[in-house]
């Protein structure tokens, strides 16, 4: 057991603590949080896909009640008759649409029938950098409207609703978050007008159908995690393998000294060369 003690000198054992943590990380953390985006996107792609072939099904089909969602219809496209609630505008700032900066307009429409459900208009560009530009109201009377279903997004930590340039702003598009400062109950999903509808505005484009490098990643962080603690057992079987280069170098020079022989001691290189091996 001596031959082994050398492991449970700090430096070892940090070295352990540290690999053995960067390992858990990369199986825990990192590997599933890049495959569950892959997971995610790639899910959203067949969703889009699917629903540039599917036929406009009326919205009550799909959302039936003033609190129903439909995660699983997402970009379906959705017809909507009633009317526009201006009263309930609300701008999503920070976006960017097409590699600028962008406001998105978020208004709640009375479906006939059926519930209140969010609609985003469609952006608008900011004036003087970040001010808010006039933006045109939607239709008063009823209209009929052509979008797709969209899940909410999540809200962002830390930021909060606000109000600037007499709009009520917010961070992200969460319908949850809208409902309670509009004071206007909104169904899970909202709806994303599609080109050449009453109320819109600038068109959102859809999502580029690439799965991105999310999988190749997460595949790279597993295989870091495996290597991890290969990489301290090599250094652990190169350690060893040293010592008894050593320890029998130590002997023999012990027996020529019992013998009265003179030995060398080893210079640095050749105890480099030993540790971890001779360049060419």
């Amino acid at each position: 057991m001596r031959r082994w003690a050398f492991l449970l000198r700090p430096q070892w054992l940090a070295l352990f603590v540290v690999v053995l943590g960067f390992a858990y990380l990369c199986f825990t953390v990192l590997a599933p949080w890049q495959l569950g985006k892959n997971t995610t996107t790639s899910r959203e792609n067949a969703q889009i896909a699917r629903s540039l072939d599917a036929d406009p099904i009326p919205v009550t089909t799909v959302l039936p009640q003033q609190d129903s969602a439909a995660p699983e219809e997402q970009w379906q496209r959705v017809t909507a008759t009633g009317r526009y609630l201006p009263e309930g505008q609300v701008l999503a700032r920070l976006r960017v649409i097409e590699g600028q900066p962008a406001f998105e307009v978020l208004v709640p429409f009375a479906v006939e029938g059926g519930p209140t459900v969010l609609i985003d208009r469609g952006y608008v560009r900011p004036v003087a950098a970040s001010q808010v530009p006039s933006i045109e109201a939607p239709p008063a009377e009823t209209v009929t409207v052509t979008a797709r279903l969209r899940d909410p997004e999540s809200v962002v930590p830390g930021k909060a609703p606000f109000e600037a340039d007499g709009h009520r702003q917010v961070y992200s598009i969460d319908t949850a978050q809208i409902a309670t400062l509009t004071g206007i109950p909104l169904a899970g999903s909202y709806l994303q007008l599609l080109p050449d509808q009453p109320g819109g505005l600038g068109v959102i484009p859809l999502p580029h159908l690439d799965s991105g490098p999310f999988l190749s990643y997460g595949i790279q962080w597993i295989a870091f995690g495996i290597l991890g603690p290969i990489g301290v057992g090599y250094f652990v079987y190169s350690e060893l393998r040293v010592r008894r280069r050593e320890k029998a170098v130590a002997d023999a020079a012990s027996a020529r000294d019992e013998a009265g022989e003179a030995a060398a001691p080893l210079t640095t290189e050749e105890k480099l060369a030993n540790r971890y091996g001779r360049r060419g």
